[in-house]
């Protein structure tokens, strides 16, 4: 039987991830759309810095996990012609989406799609010069767990990048971008897409979640060094850099 899981009761890490794949597998279709119109185009430019983070490995093989629709596998792939992509995550729907609009270029045959969960991510260890998290760590049941595995399988020298909303602290800045994010989004988002839920459930998580500071440290535990965080857009997101 399955098992429905509302954002209220959601108790356990076991709740969270069938939550968490619901919700993604309902608004996969609108998901991209949704994704430009909400941050009004601004998600391509986070995009595209995290991914100049991995300009030195040009060649080399990169895991996008969490990877959804595929927008940073295709960042990915643009910015560095020779590099290979696998993207794992582990709602089916979503990738399923995303390999539907993957453009009509050779960037297909570099993309390769693996259902999979990031917490037992399915290559071997010491695979992949770097791993890139784009708005996913955040949906993670154990982002410790998570942490340790992005660590598994970097090669040694291999970068992660955590790509991650973050809390504006400016304080003209910050009741502005609280009031968007709480009233405003998941009520358009919910009419675009059908799932107010989902959308309501974005802005807790995004309130819920670690500060800067405290990921920083649990990407140092797991293992990172030369660890650093830089935020953009006014702290709207953080670009989390780590070496093993």
């Amino acid at each position: 039987m399955v098992m429905s899981v509302t954002v209220e009761k959601i108790k356990s890490a076991e709740e969270k991830k069938i939550f968490v794949r619901d919700k993604f597998a309902a608004i996969s279709n609108k998901y991209d759309f949704l994704n430009s119109l909400l941050s009004l185009k601004v998600d391509m430019y986070w995009r595209w810095v995290t991914t100049r983070q991995l300009k030195e490995f040009p060649d080399g093989s990169v895991l996008d996990l969490c990877a959804g629709t595929l927008p940073l596998s295709l960042e990915l792939t643009r910015q560095a012609k020779k590099r290979t992509v696998v993207a794992v995550d582990f709602c089916e729907d979503m990738l399923r989406s995303g390999l539907k609009t993957l453009p009509d270029d050779e960037r297909r045959n570099r993309i390769g799609a693996v259902c999979g969960d990031g917490e037992e991510i399915p290559v071997a260890s010491g695979k992949f010069w770097g791993v890139t998290v784009a708005f996913g760590v955040r949906n993670l049941a154990n982002t410790e767990k998570g942490l340790a595995e992005m660590y598994r399988v970097l090669k040694p020298g291999g970068k992660l990048l955590i790509l991650e909303f973050s809390r504006p602290r400016n304080t003209f800045f910050k009741p502005i971008y609280n009031f968007y994010l709480n009233r405003i989004l998941p009520k358009v988002a919910g009419l675009v897409s059908g799932d107010k839920e989902a959308y309501e459930y974005l802005a807790r998580s995004i309130a819920e979640f670690y500060e800067p500071e405290e990921l920083q440290a649990m990407i140092r535990e797991a293992g990172f060094s030369d660890q650093y965080c830089r935020p953009l857009t006014m702290g709207i997101v953080t670009v989390y850099v780590g070496i093993k």
